[in-house]
Protein backbone atom coordinates (compact mmCIF):
# COMPACT_ATOMS: atom_id res chain seq x y z
CA UNK A 1 0.00 0.00 0.00
CA UNK A 2 3.11 2.14 0.70
CA UNK A 3 4.50 1.68 -2.47
CA UNK A 4 1.36 2.03 -4.34
CA UNK A 5 0.52 5.75 -2.67
CA UNK A 6 4.13 6.67 -3.34
CA UNK A 7 3.68 6.13 -7.28
CA UNK A 8 0.28 7.99 -7.31
CA UNK A 9 1.64 10.80 -5.46
CA UNK A 10 4.48 10.86 -7.91
CA UNK A 11 2.93 10.40 -11.15
CA UNK A 12 1.42 13.86 -9.89
CA UNK A 13 4.98 15.40 -10.15
CA UNK A 14 6.11 14.86 -13.44
CA UNK A 15 6.60 18.38 -14.37
CA UNK A 16 7.77 20.57 -11.69
CA UNK A 17 10.12 23.79 -11.12
CA UNK A 18 12.58 23.19 -7.98
CA UNK A 19 16.04 21.98 -8.62
CA UNK A 20 19.65 22.21 -8.75
CA UNK A 21 21.60 23.13 -11.88
CA UNK A 22 23.49 19.96 -12.66
CA UNK A 23 23.05 16.61 -12.60
CA UNK A 24 25.27 15.55 -10.72
CA UNK A 25 25.75 17.25 -7.12
CA UNK A 26 28.57 20.02 -6.76
CA UNK A 27 30.93 17.78 -4.78
CA UNK A 28 30.85 15.17 -7.46
CA UNK A 29 31.04 17.41 -10.79
CA UNK A 30 34.24 17.51 -12.20
CA UNK A 31 36.53 20.58 -11.03
CA UNK A 32 36.76 23.77 -12.75
CA UNK A 33 39.78 26.23 -12.81
CA UNK A 34 38.65 29.73 -12.12
CA UNK A 35 39.32 31.05 -15.85
CA UNK A 36 36.80 28.47 -16.66
CA UNK A 37 34.70 29.59 -13.66
CA UNK A 38 34.51 33.18 -15.16
CA UNK A 39 34.11 32.26 -18.78
CA UNK A 40 31.59 34.83 -20.41
CA UNK A 41 28.59 32.16 -21.97
CA UNK A 42 29.65 34.36 -25.47
CA UNK A 43 32.59 34.12 -28.32
CA UNK A 44 34.96 31.89 -26.36
CA UNK A 45 32.64 28.82 -26.81
CA UNK A 46 32.91 27.12 -29.03
CA UNK A 47 35.97 26.97 -31.22
CA UNK A 48 35.08 24.10 -33.67
CA UNK A 49 32.31 22.09 -34.84
CA UNK A 50 29.76 20.74 -32.11
CA UNK A 51 28.58 17.27 -32.85
CA UNK A 52 25.39 16.01 -31.23
CA UNK A 53 25.12 12.35 -30.50
CA UNK A 54 21.47 10.81 -31.51
CA UNK A 55 20.34 7.49 -29.93
CA UNK A 56 18.29 6.51 -32.67
CA UNK A 57 18.04 6.00 -36.16
CA UNK A 58 17.58 8.55 -39.15
CA UNK A 59 14.15 9.95 -39.47
CA UNK A 60 13.17 9.05 -35.56
CA UNK A 61 11.69 11.14 -33.92
CA UNK A 62 14.39 12.33 -31.75
CA UNK A 63 16.28 12.34 -34.86
CA UNK A 64 14.12 14.98 -36.14
CA UNK A 65 14.11 17.09 -33.18
CA UNK A 66 17.61 17.17 -33.06
CA UNK A 67 18.08 18.11 -37.27
CA UNK A 68 15.64 20.83 -36.42
CA UNK A 69 17.64 22.70 -33.58
CA UNK A 70 20.91 21.95 -35.59
CA UNK A 71 20.60 24.77 -38.29
CA UNK A 72 19.29 27.90 -36.20
CA UNK A 73 21.94 26.72 -33.23
CA UNK A 74 24.67 26.46 -36.18
CA UNK A 75 23.74 30.08 -37.51
CA UNK A 76 24.11 31.34 -33.38
CA UNK A 77 26.76 29.38 -32.59
CA UNK A 78 29.08 30.50 -35.73
CA UNK A 79 30.35 26.33 -36.19
CA UNK A 80 29.10 24.09 -37.62
CA UNK A 81 26.39 21.40 -35.76
CA UNK A 82 26.63 17.83 -36.75
CA UNK A 83 24.05 14.84 -36.13
CA UNK A 84 25.20 11.41 -35.83
CA UNK A 85 23.31 8.82 -35.01
CA UNK A 86 24.90 5.68 -32.95
CA UNK A 87 21.19 3.93 -32.80
CA UNK A 88 21.26 1.11 -30.08
CA UNK A 89 20.29 -0.07 -26.51
CA UNK A 90 17.39 2.80 -26.31
CA UNK A 91 19.59 5.40 -26.77
CA UNK A 92 22.16 4.13 -24.34
CA UNK A 93 25.06 3.82 -26.68
CA UNK A 94 24.44 7.23 -27.69
CA UNK A 95 24.22 8.47 -24.20
CA UNK A 96 27.05 7.08 -22.81
CA UNK A 97 29.34 8.08 -25.63
CA UNK A 98 27.89 11.59 -24.44
CA UNK A 99 28.77 10.54 -20.91
CA UNK A 100 32.25 9.90 -21.82
CA UNK A 101 33.25 12.55 -23.99
CA UNK A 102 36.14 15.22 -23.17
CA UNK A 103 36.31 17.63 -26.13
CA UNK A 104 33.50 19.94 -24.47
CA UNK A 105 32.18 20.36 -28.54
CA UNK A 106 30.00 16.91 -28.08
CA UNK A 107 26.50 16.74 -26.59
CA UNK A 108 23.25 14.58 -26.95
CA UNK A 109 19.74 14.75 -27.74
CA UNK A 110 18.20 11.74 -25.60
CA UNK A 111 14.91 10.64 -24.84
CA UNK A 112 13.64 10.42 -21.07
CA UNK A 113 14.19 6.99 -20.43
CA UNK A 114 17.88 7.30 -20.68
CA UNK A 115 18.04 9.73 -18.02
CA UNK A 116 15.49 8.66 -15.55
CA UNK A 117 14.80 4.57 -16.05
CA UNK A 118 17.47 3.00 -17.27
CA UNK A 119 19.38 3.36 -14.49
CA UNK A 120 16.45 1.56 -12.64
CA UNK A 121 16.45 -1.57 -15.45
CA UNK A 122 19.81 -1.94 -16.30
CA UNK A 123 21.95 -3.27 -13.60
CA UNK A 124 25.25 -2.70 -15.61
CA UNK A 125 24.30 0.62 -17.45
CA UNK A 126 27.53 1.91 -18.46
CA UNK A 127 26.67 5.54 -17.26
CA UNK A 128 25.13 7.20 -14.07
CA UNK A 129 22.41 9.63 -15.23
CA UNK A 130 22.50 11.28 -12.31
CA UNK A 131 26.75 12.30 -12.42
CA UNK A 132 27.36 11.85 -15.68
CA UNK A 133 25.51 14.45 -17.63
CA UNK A 134 25.12 18.25 -17.50
CA UNK A 135 21.45 19.25 -17.93
CA UNK A 136 21.16 22.22 -20.61
CA UNK A 137 17.43 22.17 -21.98
CA UNK A 138 13.78 20.29 -22.20
CA UNK A 139 13.20 20.36 -26.17
CA UNK A 140 10.35 18.55 -26.62
CA UNK A 141 7.10 16.84 -25.04
CA UNK A 142 4.43 14.49 -26.34
CA UNK A 143 1.54 12.79 -24.69
CA UNK A 144 0.24 9.05 -25.56
CA UNK A 145 -2.84 8.46 -26.45
CA UNK A 146 -4.40 5.39 -24.61
CA UNK A 147 -5.69 3.31 -27.38
CA UNK A 148 -8.25 -0.14 -27.72
CA UNK A 149 -10.20 -1.91 -30.46
CA UNK A 150 -13.18 0.14 -32.19
CA UNK A 151 -15.74 -2.64 -30.21
CA UNK A 152 -14.25 -1.39 -26.76
CA UNK A 153 -16.62 1.04 -24.51
CA UNK A 154 -15.60 4.71 -24.18
CA UNK A 155 -14.67 6.48 -21.14
CA UNK A 156 -14.94 5.64 -17.40
CA UNK A 157 -17.12 2.65 -18.96
CA UNK A 158 -13.56 1.49 -20.80
CA UNK A 159 -12.04 1.31 -17.27
CA UNK A 160 -14.93 -1.07 -15.77
CA UNK A 161 -14.54 -3.23 -18.52
CA UNK A 162 -10.62 -3.41 -18.25
CA UNK A 163 -11.06 -4.22 -14.47
CA UNK A 164 -13.71 -7.02 -15.48
CA UNK A 165 -11.54 -8.06 -17.94
CA UNK A 166 -8.55 -9.28 -14.97
CA UNK A 167 -5.98 -10.70 -16.50
CA UNK A 168 -7.93 -12.47 -19.41
CA UNK A 169 -6.96 -8.65 -20.89
CA UNK A 170 -3.67 -7.86 -22.88
CA UNK A 171 -2.15 -4.79 -23.38
CA UNK A 172 0.82 -3.96 -25.36
CA UNK A 173 4.12 -1.91 -25.74
CA UNK A 174 7.10 -1.37 -27.78
CA UNK A 175 9.49 -3.52 -25.23
CA UNK A 176 10.19 -4.28 -21.53
CA UNK A 177 11.33 -1.02 -19.85
CA UNK A 178 10.21 1.64 -22.50
CA UNK A 179 7.47 4.35 -21.98
CA UNK A 180 4.43 1.96 -23.04
CA UNK A 181 5.21 -0.35 -20.84
CA UNK A 182 5.96 1.40 -17.68
CA UNK A 183 3.04 3.75 -18.31
CA UNK A 184 0.77 1.15 -18.53
CA UNK A 185 1.84 0.37 -15.12
CA UNK A 186 1.77 3.02 -13.88
CA UNK A 187 -1.85 3.61 -15.26
CA UNK A 188 -2.74 -0.12 -13.68
CA UNK A 189 -1.76 1.19 -10.48
CA UNK A 190 -3.35 4.44 -10.39
CA UNK A 191 -6.11 3.67 -12.34
CA UNK A 192 -6.88 0.67 -9.63
CA UNK A 193 -7.17 -3.08 -10.09
CA UNK A 194 -6.35 -3.40 -13.39
CA UNK A 195 -4.64 -6.58 -14.52
CA UNK A 196 -3.85 -6.63 -18.03
CA UNK A 197 -0.90 -8.55 -18.81
CA UNK A 198 1.92 -6.97 -20.70
CA UNK A 199 2.67 -7.92 -24.16
CA UNK A 200 6.06 -6.81 -25.85
CA UNK A 201 6.57 -6.15 -29.38
CA UNK A 202 8.83 -4.75 -31.72
CA UNK A 203 7.28 -1.71 -32.35
CA UNK A 204 4.20 0.81 -32.67
CA UNK A 205 3.51 -0.93 -36.16
CA UNK A 206 2.98 -4.07 -34.64
CA UNK A 207 1.38 -3.30 -31.69
CA UNK A 208 -1.74 -1.33 -33.49
CA UNK A 209 -1.93 -4.57 -35.87
CA UNK A 210 -2.05 -6.85 -32.35
CA UNK A 211 -4.89 -4.17 -31.57
CA UNK A 212 -6.57 -4.40 -34.57
CA UNK A 213 -6.53 -7.77 -34.29
CA UNK A 214 -7.94 -8.04 -31.12
CA UNK A 215 -4.98 -10.04 -29.67
CA UNK A 216 -4.25 -7.30 -27.43
CA UNK A 217 -6.82 -4.62 -25.42
CA UNK A 218 -5.19 -1.68 -24.99
CA UNK A 219 -1.92 0.19 -25.06
CA UNK A 220 -0.24 3.49 -24.61
CA UNK A 221 1.14 4.67 -28.19
CA UNK A 222 2.19 8.34 -29.56
CA UNK A 223 -0.38 10.44 -30.99
CA UNK A 224 0.94 10.46 -34.60
CA UNK A 225 0.26 6.75 -34.71
CA UNK A 226 -2.94 6.87 -32.61
CA UNK A 227 -4.75 9.76 -34.68
CA UNK A 228 -4.87 7.96 -37.84
CA UNK A 229 -6.44 4.72 -36.95
CA UNK A 230 -9.11 6.18 -34.45
CA UNK A 231 -9.70 9.09 -37.68
CA UNK A 232 -10.84 5.50 -39.71
CA UNK A 233 -12.92 4.22 -36.86
CA UNK A 234 -10.51 1.41 -36.77
CA UNK A 235 -9.54 2.28 -32.97
CA UNK A 236 -10.73 3.99 -30.02
CA UNK A 237 -9.22 6.70 -28.36
CA UNK A 238 -9.51 6.37 -24.68
CA UNK A 239 -7.70 9.31 -23.25
CA UNK A 240 -4.44 11.42 -23.79
CA UNK A 241 -1.67 10.55 -20.56
CA UNK A 242 -1.46 14.38 -19.97
CA UNK A 243 -4.16 17.60 -20.68
CA UNK A 244 -5.48 18.58 -23.55
CA UNK A 245 -2.81 19.00 -25.94
CA UNK A 246 -2.74 20.81 -29.80
CA UNK A 247 -1.08 17.58 -31.08
CA UNK A 248 -4.42 15.61 -31.06
CA UNK A 249 -7.48 18.50 -30.13
CA UNK A 250 -10.28 15.88 -30.41
CA UNK A 251 -9.06 13.66 -27.59
CA UNK A 252 -10.09 14.26 -24.39
CA UNK A 253 -7.69 13.33 -21.01
CA UNK A 254 -7.83 10.62 -19.02
CA UNK A 255 -8.94 12.24 -16.23
CA UNK A 256 -12.41 13.04 -17.88
CA UNK A 257 -12.65 9.31 -17.73
CA UNK A 258 -12.48 9.57 -13.81
CA UNK A 259 -8.10 8.78 -14.19
CA UNK A 260 -7.38 11.45 -11.73
CA UNK A 261 -3.27 12.28 -10.95
CA UNK A 262 -1.49 10.56 -14.00
CA UNK A 263 0.89 12.61 -16.65
CA UNK A 264 2.95 11.04 -18.26
CA UNK A 265 4.90 12.57 -21.68
CA UNK A 266 7.52 11.69 -23.64
CA UNK A 267 10.39 13.91 -24.19
CA UNK A 268 13.55 14.84 -25.63
CA UNK A 269 16.29 17.14 -24.22
CA UNK A 270 19.82 18.22 -24.68
CA UNK A 271 22.36 17.24 -22.12
CA UNK A 272 26.33 17.09 -22.08
CA UNK A 273 28.86 15.30 -20.46
CA UNK A 274 29.65 16.07 -16.69
CA UNK A 275 32.62 18.02 -17.91
CA UNK A 276 31.44 20.06 -20.29
CA UNK A 277 32.15 23.47 -19.00
CA UNK A 278 30.08 26.13 -18.02
CA UNK A 279 30.72 28.62 -20.32
CA UNK A 280 29.56 26.51 -22.97
CA UNK A 281 26.26 24.83 -20.79
CA UNK A 282 25.29 29.04 -20.27
CA UNK A 283 25.66 29.67 -23.72
CA UNK A 284 23.61 26.91 -25.03
CA UNK A 285 20.82 27.08 -22.73
CA UNK A 286 20.36 30.45 -23.43
CA UNK A 287 20.62 29.82 -27.47
CA UNK A 288 18.41 26.87 -27.37
CA UNK A 289 16.17 28.30 -24.86
CA UNK A 290 15.66 30.80 -27.96
CA UNK A 291 15.19 28.80 -30.96
CA UNK A 292 12.69 26.28 -29.36
CA UNK A 293 10.29 29.09 -28.78
CA UNK A 294 11.03 30.47 -32.68
CA UNK A 295 7.56 29.88 -34.49
CA UNK A 296 9.62 28.57 -37.42
CA UNK A 297 11.06 25.93 -35.08
CA UNK A 298 7.74 25.41 -32.89
CA UNK A 299 6.03 24.50 -36.35
CA UNK A 300 8.26 22.21 -37.88
CA UNK A 301 8.71 20.36 -34.23
CA UNK A 302 4.65 20.57 -34.15
CA UNK A 303 4.50 19.28 -37.71
CA UNK A 304 6.72 15.83 -36.24
CA UNK A 305 4.69 14.98 -33.83
CA UNK A 306 6.20 17.54 -30.82
CA UNK A 307 5.29 20.37 -28.36
CA UNK A 308 8.72 22.92 -28.16
CA UNK A 309 9.02 23.25 -24.83
CA UNK A 310 12.54 24.50 -23.92
CA UNK A 311 13.57 25.22 -20.43
CA UNK A 312 16.68 26.31 -18.48
CA UNK A 313 18.96 23.14 -16.96
CA UNK A 314 17.10 24.10 -13.41
CA UNK A 315 13.64 23.35 -15.61
CA UNK A 316 15.25 19.92 -17.13
CA UNK A 317 17.22 18.79 -13.90
CA UNK A 318 13.05 19.01 -11.62
CA UNK A 319 11.75 16.82 -14.64
CA UNK A 320 14.18 14.24 -14.44
CA UNK A 321 14.78 14.00 -10.21
CA UNK A 322 10.77 13.86 -10.21
CA UNK A 323 10.21 11.72 -13.13
CA UNK A 324 13.15 9.23 -11.83
CA UNK A 325 11.10 9.28 -8.68
CA UNK A 326 8.01 8.24 -9.76
CA UNK A 327 9.73 5.05 -12.50
CA UNK A 328 11.61 3.58 -9.56
CA UNK A 329 8.14 3.59 -7.94
CA UNK A 330 6.28 1.48 -10.48
CA UNK A 331 9.51 -0.44 -11.29
CA UNK A 332 10.08 -1.24 -7.65
CA UNK A 333 6.63 -2.41 -7.35
CA UNK A 334 6.34 -4.72 -10.37
CA UNK A 335 10.33 -6.03 -9.90
CA UNK A 336 11.16 -4.50 -13.77
CA UNK A 337 13.72 -5.67 -14.92
CA UNK A 338 15.19 -5.35 -18.95
CA UNK A 339 18.41 -8.20 -18.30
Amino acid sequence: MEIRMKALAYATLFIASLALPTLGSAQNSPKKSSKDEAAPASAAWPTRAVKILVGFPGGSTPDMAARTLAEPLSRVLGQPVIIENRPGASGNIAADLVAKATDDHTLGVVINGNLTSAKLLYSKLPYDPAKDFTPISLLTTAPLVLVAPANQPSGSDFFVAARNGGDKWNYGSVGNGSVGHLGMELLKTTAGKLEAVHVPYQGNPQVVTALLGGQIQMALVPPGIALPQVRAGKLKAIGLTSGRSALATEIAPLADAGIRDFNLEVWTALVGPASLSKAAQARLSQEVSKIIREADTRQKLFNQGWQAVGTSPEGLLSRIRTETAAMASIIAMRGIKVE
